[in-house]
């Protein structure tokens, strides 16, 4: 019922749906009373005149209901699919707005079957219940009503089968419900292992663990083998219970209905028509039956879409403020772990403060904290104590889009998508132009390699970039972000993959072309950071120092190891 507002824009075309179909039951109601006429009043008596006037009257019936019925299929195809594409657009787009501690909650694999699988049960349960909520409930009444004109005893075997039919139904119906969320977790199991082993199928390889993977999706695969079996199973013994009510109902009308012609109180051609409406009324049973399968199904499946729906982002707008500077970051007494963690912070008693245009590096071993700071800023999280502030703004006071418009963040891991190098850089800035590209290009020392590519700028990437080295990968990903002319720039370790003359290339570039641009970057490698205006030196979730590379060198024996342990004997050169 959550979900109900999703079709109420096509109600419409659920209605001539409904109406549709009902112009087909009545005339599949009115047919069987015709082939009795025919047998009763042509057949039996031979008036071939009678026969072949009904049997006209009746094609066109069929014409008609065939028409009814394809027009009922088009509305209800075009409100189903127009409600799945609406639910799967506000789905997807609630799935981008979530926090990054939610989306790690729900897990990839889980959005993913989300997105598709469950989205397509309850999108066929519509398609169902706009076709079958009328022609089964009417075909039951109808075919009831019709039966028992023809002849009152063939009510007798209605009232014994109809109970029957219906116990077993909910008996089966009530024991499977519960077991389609199982199903549909299995399968956010299936398809997690295979998004970890596609994204991962390098490590894979590398590490020669195939088999083991395979025997791992294996088990994941057959667990939701094991466990869809056990619903179809059950859900399977419905039908050959059903065939076996509606035949040994069929058999009881020819009885029945036998006795009472050779007694004279009936004629053959209703007992026609009487095992025609009893199928129809047991089928339409059926039928009910099997829509209420698909209620169940898709039950689950809508349970799971709305904890999505439902699911209120952590992170959320500020007042949209308006700044007082430009390219300024102050961290005051910043505190951070993240959630559901206990033990010492990630971050504790931050105070870092740099200026427009400045360079400020941060160094740190591995786990010192160094991406939760930047992550902070951002805000992909939000600082447990204290207050992070962009522009002379508190950046929970901002609309999330403008603090981020004002920010470029070049990841430690590069993310390529499927497209031109063109696309890759412009995807920083929309409506940059090719020269704009290309001019950032120039600036991440991309341009040459670029250009070697048979077709330049317009070569096609693989998804990922799997066709690129990690150098190529980095140098795309920090074009992308100077393209979008930011306030504040964030490399977090994205030139781990460049040679040092590069990567001093590259930083000569960026001071030469973009002095006004404030950059915060994140290395372990202290060639990459010994030209900063700033050093901000990260230990155990502290900064322990912060100066230029000089004055580090005499009042910090973190970095003096550091420097030591790196470059061995000051070769800086």
């Amino acid at each position: 019922m959550k979900l109900f507002k999703y079709i109420k824009p096509y109600i419409f075309f659920a209605v001539m749906s409904m109406a549709m179909m009902l112009g087909e039951v009545l005339i599949d109601l009115k047919l069987p009373k015709m082939m009795s006429t025919i047998v009763d009043k042509g057949v039996i008596p031979g008036d071939m005149a009678f026969i072949k006037t009904t049997a006209v009257q009746m094609l066109i019936y069929v014409l008609i209901g065939g028409a009814t019925g394809l027009s009922a299929a088009f509305f209800s195809s075009y409100a189903a699919q127009s409600f799945g594409r609406d639910l799967r657009r506000d789905t997807y787009k609630k799935v981008m707005s979530l926090s990054l501690e939610q989306t790690d909650k729900f897990t990839t694999g889980s959005l993913v079957t989300r997105l598709t699988n469950d989205i397509t049960m309850c999108q066929d349960l519509v398609a169902m219940i706009v076709r079958i909520f009328i022609r089964s409930p009417m075909m039951f009444l109808g075919g009831i009503f019709m039966a028992v004109t023809l002849d009152s005893s063939f009510a007798v075997v209605l009232a014994v089968s109809m109970p029957i039919q219906i116990i077993f139904v909910v008996l089966i119906l009530r024991k499977a419900s519960p077991m389609f969320e199982k199903v549909q977790k299995r399968l956010d199991r299936v398809n997690a292992v295979v998004q970890e082993n596609v994204n991962g199928a390098r490590v894979v390889k590398a590490c020669v663990k195939e088999d083991h993977e395979n025997a791992r999706f294996g088990e994941a695969n057959g667990a939701l083998r094991d466990q869809a079996m056990q619903v179809m199973m059950l859900i399977s013994r419905l039908s050959p219970i059903m065939m076996i009510i509606l035949n040994l109902s069929v058999i009881a009308i020819i009885y029945i209905g036998g006795l009472r012609v050779q007694a004279g109180q009936l004629e053959v051609g209703k007992i026609i028509a009487g095992i025609t409406y009893v199928t129809q009324i047991l089928m339409s049973m059926m039928m009910v039956g099997m829509m209420f399968n698909s209620i169940s199904r898709a039950s689950a499946s809508a349970k799971r879409i709305c904890e999505v729906l439902d699911c209120e982002p952590v992170i959320t707008d500020g007042n949209a403020v308006e700044a007082c500077e430009e390219g300024t970051v102050r961290f005051e007494n910043v505190s951070f772990r993240y959630p559901e963690t206990s033990g010492r912070p990630v971050l504790s008693g931050i105070d870092l403060e740099v200026k427009k245009g400045e360079y400020v590096a941060v160094l740190g071993a591995t786990g010192s904290g160094k991406s939760s700071l930047v992550n902070l800023l951002t805000r992909f999280y939000d600082a447990n104590e204290g207050a992070v502030y962009v522009d002379g703004v508190d950046v929970r006071d901002y609309r999330i889009d403008d603090l981020r418009s004002k920010i470029a963040y070049v990841l430690q891991k590069s993310e390529l998508f499927a497209g031109t190098v063109y696309d890759n850089i412009r995807f920083g800035r929309l409506d940059a132009t090719d020269e704009e590209c290309e001019y950032a290009a120039k600036i991440a020392q991309a341009d040459e390699f670029i250009r070697e590519f048979k077709d330049g700028y317009n070569t096609w990437i693989d998804e990922k970039g799997a066709s690129l080295s990690g150098g190529q990968k980095q140098r795309i990903s920090i074009a992308r972000a100077i393209v979008r002319h930011p306030e504040i720039m964030i490399f977090d370790d994205s030139t781990s993959a460049l040679d040092i003359g590069t990567e001093a290339r590259l930083r000569a570039a960026l001071r030469d072309e973009l002095a006004d641009t404030t950059i915060i970057m994140i290395a372990q490698r202290i060639a990459s950071v010994m030209q900063a205006d700033r050093i901000a030196v990260l230990e155990n979730g502290r900064i322990t120092a912060c100066a230029p590379h000089d004055e580090l060198m005499k009042t910090s024996e973190t970095y003096q190891d550091i420097y030591h342990s790196q470059l061995k004997g000051g070769e800086e050169q």
